[in-house]
């Protein structure tokens, strides 16, 4: 039975690795020609909170704005009924000096008045191209930071081979992430990019609890396989694995059911990111030090001569 399990655990880890690698280059792909829907947080663009009547909903509200303002247009609840922030991209740069200047931004009060009688526009504000550019830059440098942190971390506790392993698995992770978002053009907003963050450090918590069971019984078993060490180190941490996983997963559902639009991209991204955290960890995180020939002479102390 023993036997049989090991079997089976190795072919999935081997098949999972096979379907990450297609699905890094599909992702990659949908990056490379479609890119990110970048929100309003990077692109600059209008907010606008209005108080409608109540009896008006999102979906109302979207089909008379969308038209006008963009596809890119959203409708989100602000605290009491009947109060929404919308958010659209400018249409030209006059739009953005009247904003500045106070004034309610081109036809919004006037397309309000079609789905409702009781239109007041409590504020406009605008986020300049020039703020979201200065977000792409900190976002990406804050991304950079994290990965150079995470790789620094990996090379001091893990012999390179695990290493390498663990570092995949999370280049995985979030390349998977962001081809998603490429391929169905959801909005890659702040919350999104946090969610990524967040990805990284999940699936690192999950790599590095399977190459510590992995190191430790390759000092142990030093004459058993290296693949036999893996799956062993997979099956001792398995249920654990799914325990955090299934755990996280239903906080993620709870944000994503009771969160509405505004977390709706963190929450996609996050779920996302769990799943393919866990698989990788266990796929990827032990396949490549196999390729690369991992054996427990990496992790015994080296003999000094201390002949004269």
């Amino acid at each position: 039975m023993v036997t049989y399990l090991k079997s089976r655990i190795r072919n999935i880890r081997y098949i999972t690795t096979f379907l990450s690698i297609a699905l890094m280059v599909i992702s990659l792909a949908a990056l490379a020609i479609r890119g990110l829907n970048m929100g309003l947080d990077f692109t600059g663009g209008m907010v606008t909170e209005a108080v409608v009547s109540r009896s008006v909903s999102n979906h109302e509200l979207l089909d008379v704005l969308k038209p006008a303002l963009g596809e890119s247009t959203s409708v989100t609840k602000s605290g009491e009924e009947g109060r929404w922030v919308i958010r659209y991209p400018l249409a030209n740069q006059e739009a953005g000096q009247a904003s500045e200047q106070g004034q309610t931004a081109p036809d919004i009060d006037q397309l309000l008045h079609q789905v409702s009688s009781n239109v007041e526009i409590i504020s406009n504000s605008m986020v300049g191209s020039q703020v979201g550019q200065d977000l792409v830059e900190q976002g990406g440098l804050a991304l950079l930071v994290c990965v150079l942190c995470i790789l620094g971390y990996l090379c001091f506790r893990f012999e390179w081979r695990l290493a390498s392993g663990a570092l995949l698995a999370l280049i995985h992770d979030v390349v998977l992430v962001l081809g998603f978002f490429a391929l169905t053009q959801m909005e890659f907003n702040l919350t999104v990019f946090a969610a990524v963050l967040a990805i990284l450090g999940y699936s690192l918590n999950d790599s590095i609890i399977i190459a510590d069971r992995i190191r430790e019984l390759l000092v142990a078993r030093q004459k058993t396989p290296t693949p036999d060490i893996n799956d062993q180190a997979v099956i001792a941490t398995f249920s654990r694995t799914m325990v955090t996983s299934g755990t996280t997963l239903i906080t993620v559902a709870a944000l994503w059911l009771m969160g509405g639009a505004p977390l709706e991209g963190f929450a996609t991204a996050m779920f996302i990111g769990i799943i393919s955290g866990t698989w990788s960890s266990i796929s990827m995180g032990t396949v490549l030090p196999e390729w690369l020939k991992l054996e427990p002479k990496h992790y015994l102390p080296v003999e000094v001569d201390l002949a004269p």
